[in-house]
């Protein structure tokens, strides 16, 4: 992607210099073009500035470095950025946040670090209007927390879901953010027992998993029982409770090594 600004100034230097601020990159880093050379003038009079295209060849990873870089430089916080080499699940380069103030950026439940990486996509799509490919969205990490955070998110979403499971109830987990609810619904798309959806809107929007006594079976819990479906009670006869069944089948057992 070509971005290009006019810069001006009393050399050529300076018209550089102008442009390459504009565009928020260090000069060095430009290539220019000369639209008008400036020309002294006589007293006063027919003094005119340089005028010069400046410009310079990024991919969308790197206009989102700029612009953290800049948020970072006008929050006065002691951090770098740097472009990983992994990818994040839409083929998207992932920009890692390190330093010692790095933390400030996360946020409550990562609220924070979720509205600079939104506000540095929409400076990529700013940059990227009129083509029509569109660039691959960007995550922005610190210090490893999008694993950490998933982690949490999954161990939440299967603890959750055994509760749904065992005493057969619905439950909505907090608010979250679309990354994260795509985390839940993910995890357990294969756990059985359970279906979920998201309900709300705007930063209300969270995820519900429902019990689903069509494919809970025999499910066991965390805990290795089982959970209170029917499908449990189906093993004791009419009117029998489960306890009572198992403790015939024990019965059977006992006497079966009694014969032999």
């Amino acid at each position: 992607m070509l971005l290009k600004e006019i810069g001006t100034g009393r050399t050529v230097e300076a018209a550089i210099a102008d442009g390459a601020k504009k565009l928020g990159v260090d000069p060095s880093r430009t290539q220019y073009e000369i639209i008008e050379a400036p020309k002294k003038g006589f007293l006063g009079f027919g003094e005119a500035p340089a005028k010069v295209y400046v410009f310079i060849e990024v991919g969308s990873e790197q206009t989102a470095v700029d612009y953290v870089k800049q948020v970072l430089g006008d929050m006065e916080l002691n951090a770098e950025v740097e472009i990983s080499r992994e990818l994040n699940s839409e083929g998207g380069k992932i920009l890692k946040i390190k330093g010692e103030e790095a933390g400030a950026l996360i946020g409550h439940h990562g609220e924070t670090l979720d509205a600079l990486q939104y506000l540095s996509n929409l400076a990529v799509n700013r940059q990227n209007e009129g083509n029509e490919e569109e660039a691959p969205k960007i995550t922005l990490d610190i210090e490893g927390y999008r694993a950490r955070r998933e982690e949490t998110l999954r161990a939440l979403a299967k603890r959750t879901a055994d509760k749904v499971v065992r005493f057969r109830r619905n439950i909505a987990l907090e608010p979250m953010t679309p990354y994260e609810r795509r985390i839940v619904h993910s995890c357990l798309q294969e756990f059985r027992g359970v279906t979920t959806s998201s309900t709300g809107s705007d930063e209300e929007r969270r995820v519900v998993i429902y019990y689903d006594a069509k494919t809970a079976g025999n499910y066991r819990g965390r805990n290795g029982n089982r959970g209170r479906n029917r499908d449990y009670n189906r093993g004791a006869g009419d009117g029998q409770t489960a306890e009572a069944a198992q403790n015939s089948k024990v019965t059977e057992r006992s006497e079966e090594s009694a014969d032999e």
